[in-house]
């Protein structure tokens, strides 16, 4: 039923509930709450307890303006003797004025330890005189909302949406199976969102948010179906279109194969032979390879690189950055361009003359494997006989644009895409957000590496950091110092990798030190990287730039300099820019003290665990599916009520229910829809 048949719902708050999804009434019903408030009771001042949120009330004591760094209004509030202090950072005139001595002011909000003892800081509040507010008979539910749509405004819409269906009697279809619903004793889908939308008193607010009682479970069972769903709806659109069948003439294969100076390791054997079989069949490969820093998934991509020019296809691969297309570029070329192989370069920043060159032999087939950024899916780049895409780092890259690169394949043909990660992403996520993905795992790194020796460090003891530099580029290694974002500006964080490598530069006067950050045009940055490599820049000073693409074996030593302020996958990928010759490396991972509790248990894993798959179900746990993902991806992970993290044991079976649903493609329909509405985008291409 539309929106705009409830009472009071107009075109432009139709328009605002639709920045939210919601297009019908049955979209508000499944609008679900993100958490709970219990404003069935006022807590006394004398029982609060810090980081709880809760409903007070008091007399006002007195108030008054505290000057710091910024000018912020104090309010204490007193009862039976026990009192606490209420903030406000931002406030109007009439604001300090309302809060006269002796009135009433009954407050919500979260209790936080302050300077002068525990306080709230911007709590909803209300005066009142003689007259108390009446008390919330059911806990709050909190719902999410946008500019414009107030919470007690969206509470209403929804109560307005479950009044229309009873007065048409109309009722909300099952589409989950029975066996389920009687397997797990669930409500109907009607009673569970009730118990949602409005919880008895008896509950408390967090384990209603974070358990899974039967009503809980009845919708997280029924989304992470559609989920599933949607991802195999994605996997059969991939699949749509033919794709050329690359078969096995081993011509360039074996060649490549041949002038490696290392035997392939058994897991890229393994994961090569998954990756051949699939480019023989004449439907697009869809597969993603995992593999941890240093286990050799570029000679995986270059050996499908070979397998489609000798099948006289084109080949483009994609990188997120300039400094990982360089990287790439180098490596293809080295390894393919003596066995007669003609590697093009594409991106943004190329002068006009060899831009147009680049375009033109991309056109003509004369380029073979072209290599670049966002540059190889833009408008004017036209291939011959496009046949393998391989992406490097994918979750760096929106839907739109990897579709857009697609959609350069041969009219009425599908295109093969090898998709490379370096991070390593958990089970549970990849089932998950990258279901319509088959799955490769380079499990094993080449004989001989030996485990990264990693040690953290409080910031003062820089100096002995200082002189350990000092002697080991004195036995003729080398040494990354990383800089890390310290402000969200580049311009800042370019400054602070300037400055300490200009410090360093005078600290260690002998060495030769190099600089590398954001700001650098590509050729100075190619250069001094040239440079690092050929061992003449001893001390590499970097921006979190050199994360991933990096590739000096002589390097055994990596400084990170306040290293709390990166993410557990990011120390992990920088680290993994050591240790990738044969001699012993060390990472350094220094602090600036006090070390939160957060951040102390994020570099014990560090210092414990080089393997990326322990690092990575850590970081899930501490951080989240979206943030591990990177910001790109949080949306494919857009879940209303199901916890990828709580909810992961539920997985195998949901995957075989949703197999299930193929013979009925109405109500998979149907259920993708309720879930998911119009954001199935993400997974459909």
């Amino acid at each position: 039923m539309n929106m705009t048949q409830l009472t009071g719902v107009g075109p432009a708050l139709a328009a605002k509930l639709a920045k939210l999804g919601l297009n019908s009434v049955e979209d508000l019903l499944f609008h679900l709450p993100s958490r709970y408030q219990d404003r069935t009771r006022l807590v006394p001042l004398h029982a609060l307890v810090p980081h709880t949120s809760c409903l007070i009330e008091g007399q006002i004591a007195n108030s008054s303006l505290q000057r710091g760094r910024r000018v912020s209004l104090k309010v204490n509030i007193s009862q039976n003797g026990a009192t606490l202090g209420v903030r406000f950072m931002h406030f109007h005139g009439n604001q300090t004025k309302s809060f006269t001595k002796g009135r009433n002011i009954r407050c919500f909000g979260e209790i936080r330890p302050g300077p002068q003892g525990l306080e709230m800081v911007h709590p909803e509040y209300v005066l009142f005189d003689e007259v108390a507010p009446t008390l919330a008979d059911q806990l709050t539910p909190i719902y999410p909302t946008t500019q414009g749509l107030s919470l007690t405004r969206m509470g209403q819409l929804i109560a307005l949406a479950w009044h229309e269906l009873d007065q048409k009697n109309l009722r909300l279809e099952e589409l989950l199976p029975r066996h389920l619903i009687t397997q797990y004793q669930l409500p109907s889908l009607e009673d569970s969102l009730r118990q949602l939308h409005y919880p008895s008193l008896n509950q408390n607010p967090d384990e209603l948010q974070n358990q899974v009682p039967p009503a809980k479970l009845r919708l997280v069972l029924e989304e992470l179906i559609a989920h599933q769903l949607t991802l195999s709806r994605a996997k059969q659109h991939h699949q749509s279109l033919p794709a050329p069948a690359f078969t096995n003439n081993q011509k360039l294969e074996q060649s490549f194969i041949k002038t490696l100076p290392f035997q392939l390791t058994n897991a890229q054997q393994r994961v090569w032979q998954e990756v051949s079989s699939d480019l023989a069949r004449p439907l697009p490969m869809v597969r993603m390879v995992q593999g941890d820093v240093g286990s050799g998934k570029t000679v995986i991509a270059a050996l499908a690189a070979c397998r489609a020019i000798d099948n006289g296809a084109q080949v483009a691969v994609l990188a997120p950055t300039e400094i990982l297309a360089e990287q790439h570029l180098h490596n293809f070329s080295h390894w393919l361009e003596p066995l007669g192989v003609n590697v093009i370069w594409l991106t943004g920043k190329q002068k006009a003359q060899t831009k147009r060159q680049s375009l033109a032999a991309i056109a003509n087939g004369e380029g073979q494997i072209i290599i670049g950024t966002h540059a190889l899916f833009q408008t004017a780049v036209n291939y011959q006989y496009l046949g393998l895409v391989i992406i490097d780092e994918q979750h760096r890259f929106g839907v739109a644009q990897r579709h857009r690169l697609i959609q350069k394949a041969p009219k009425g043909n599908g295109l093969h895409q090898l998709v490379m990660t370096a991070t390593p992403i958990p089970r549970t996520l990849a089932m998950s957000a990258y279901g319509d993905l088959d799955h490769s795992v380079i499990d094993e790194l080449p004989p001989g590496r030996k485990p990264i020796n990693s040690v953290v460090l409080n910031n003062l003891k820089r100096p002995e950091v200082i002189e350990r530099i000092h002697r080991a580029c004195s036995t003729g290694q080398q040494v990354y110092w990383i800089c890390p974002l310290i402000e969200t500006s580049e311009v800042l964080q370019c400054e602070a990798a300037q400055d300490t490598a200009t410090l360093l530069s005078q600290q260690l006067d002998n060495l030769v030190v190099g600089l590398v950050h954001g700001r650098l045009s590509s050729l100075d940055k190619a250069n001094t990287m040239a440079r690092f490599k050929s061992g003449e820049v001893q001390l590499l000073v970097a921006t979190t730039v050199v994360e991933v693409g990096v590739d000096v074996p002589n390097a055994n030593l990596m400084v990170i300099d306040n290293a709390e302020r990166l993410g557990l996958a990011q120390l992990h990928q920088l680290r993994g820019r050591v240790g990738r010759g044969q001699a012993q490396s060390h990472c350094l991972f220094m602090y600036q003290a006090p070390l939160s509790k957060m951040g102390r248990e994020r570099l014990d894993i560090l210092r414990q665990s080089n393997d990326g798959f322990v690092v990575a179900e850590k970081d899930l746990q501490l951080r989240g599916p979206g943030e591990v993902l990177g910001t790109r991806q949080a949306g494919a992970v857009g879940l209303k009520i199901a916890d990828l993290l709580r909810d992961a044991h539920w997985l195998p079976e949901v995957s075989e229910v949703a197999k299930r649903y193929a013979s009925h493609p109405q109500i998979s329909a149907k259920l993708i829809h309720r879930w998911l509405g119009d954001n199935q985008y993400f997974a459909a291409v």
